[in-house]
């Protein structure tokens, strides 16, 4: 028989682990709320569950507009947390999108830095907020974290540009990038896909693949045998996330399906995929909800049949994970991170990117399906989400700003 430790037993299994100080953590963000993208809900979901874990958190961020900036408590996923609105300005060719003035971001970080003194600072971007942070903390001595969202096609959209400048823009906004980059300890990025994308074009070495997390047990899966087709989309209505291809598949299933369609989000493309909602005679069909609250988003996705993406530019899909939390098959574009996520035949089916006919089929198939076979794509979906655990994220960024070993 093992004997038990007793209270003057001194051996290092004996004694509890020293408490780690709590760090004080500068955010640089160009994107948070109130902008809606996976970008934003990532740094604000790392915000709050870094403030939960007693850690101090200032945010940088931009502000509504120009004229509504300064310092201030905000309430952030249930955390208060003090923000640093930056002065902004719109890009009235997008709809939402505000930024900071490229020239004036240095002089901001000086600013924020002096006031937070922060023990680290983890960037969102490199490209105004992330991109003047991290010039001025390399000069103080302040270590630097980045964590990568971006991709070209992401881009694409903000331009008013000729497609062969925007392309030349793209390319010089690379450059810079690996210039941010290796000032800092750590380059990260959502999946293993995404940091092999980087690392090819930019030509930077060990970047890590870090889940943007979810918290699984906020979602609700309903497995019960549905009466109803209800396909589901949450997202920016952006030109690269190709919603287009599912409104055009929507159209050519067999209409004894009785197919429905739901589309959660806001973007500059929504007119036009009004007008071809109209044109493909899917208006009794389709629904757009636009921005919704975390309420209804949730009943949306416990409700559906099953989630659709048919994206070109997803580095993971914050969106895809939390279908997948709601316990729905999946029907995804064969594209950048998106197979890190659906494995074809086992909680959904890959297509072909802007192939509607096979989209078409995986679609029919998913929902022509036994019950017995839908509750199997169900759980693998459940199982799934579970490597995704935002305890897990959290643990790996509290490494990463110690420069201790990451855990497995």
């Amino acid at each position: 028989m093992t004997e038990s430790a007793t209270p003057d037993d001194h051996s290092a299994e004996a004694r509890p682990a020293a408490a780690k100080a709590p760090l004080k953590i500068l955010i640089g963000a160009d994107t948070f709320l109130p902008h809606v993208n996976g970008a934003a809900r990532f740094a604000e979901r790392l915000a709050a569950g870094l403030v939960a874990r007693g850690h101090e958190v200032h945010v940088m961020a931009p502000s509504d507009t120009h004229r509504k900036h300064g310092r201030f408590t905000e309430v952030i996923e249930g955390q208060p947390m003090t923000m640093h609105r930056i002065a902004s300005w719109r890009w009235y060719p997008h709809d939402w999108l505000t930024f900071v003035m490229p020239f004036r971001a240095k002089y901001y970080s000086r600013r924020v830095l002096s006031e937070v003194q922060p023990d680290i600072v983890h960037i969102q971007s490199h490209i105004v907020i992330g991109r003047g942070l991290s010039r001025i903390a390399t000069q103080r001595g302040i270590p630097i974290v980045a964590t990568n969202h971006v991709m070209a096609e992401n881009v694409l959209d903000f331009t008013v540009l000729p497609a062969s400048w925007t392309r030349y823009a793209i390319k010089l906004a690379w450059e810079d990038a690996k210039r941010t980059f290796d000032l800092t300890r750590a380059v990260t990025t959502p999946t293993r896909k995404a940091a092999e994308f980087l690392e090819r074009t930019i030509e930077i070495d060990n970047v890590i693949p870090v889940s943007c997390g979810i918290e699984a047990s906020h979602y609700t899966a309903d497995l019960t045998p549905r009466d109803a087709h209800r396909l589901v989309f949450v997202g920016r209505l952006t030109t690269e996330k190709q919603i287009h291809v599912v409104l055009r598949a929507v159209a050519r299933l067999d209409p004894a399906l009785d197919v429905r369609f739901d589309i959660v989000g806001k973007g500059d493309q929504r007119r036009n995929l009004e007008e071809l909602m109209l044109q493909l005679g899917l208006s009794d069909r389709v629904q757009f909800h636009g921005h919704t609250t975390d309420e209804e988003l949730r009943s949306l996705l416990t409700n559906a049949s099953l989630f659709v993406i048919a994206s070109i530019a997803e580095l993971q899909s914050i969106a895809t994970m939390e279908a997948m939390a709601s316990g729905l098959p999946i029907v995804a574009a064969d594209a950048v991170a998106l197979p890190h996520l659906v494995h074809d035949g086992e909680n959904g089916y890959l297509f072909e990117p802007g192939n509607v006919d096979d989209l078409v089929a995986k679609l029919t198939t998913v929902l022509t399906q036994s019950p017995e076979e839908r509750l199997r794509m169900q759980q693998a979906s459940l199982e799934g989400v579970k490597v995704h655990d935002m305890k897990r994220t959290l643990d790996t960024f509290e490494a990463l700003y110690r420069d201790e070993p990451l855990p497995e």
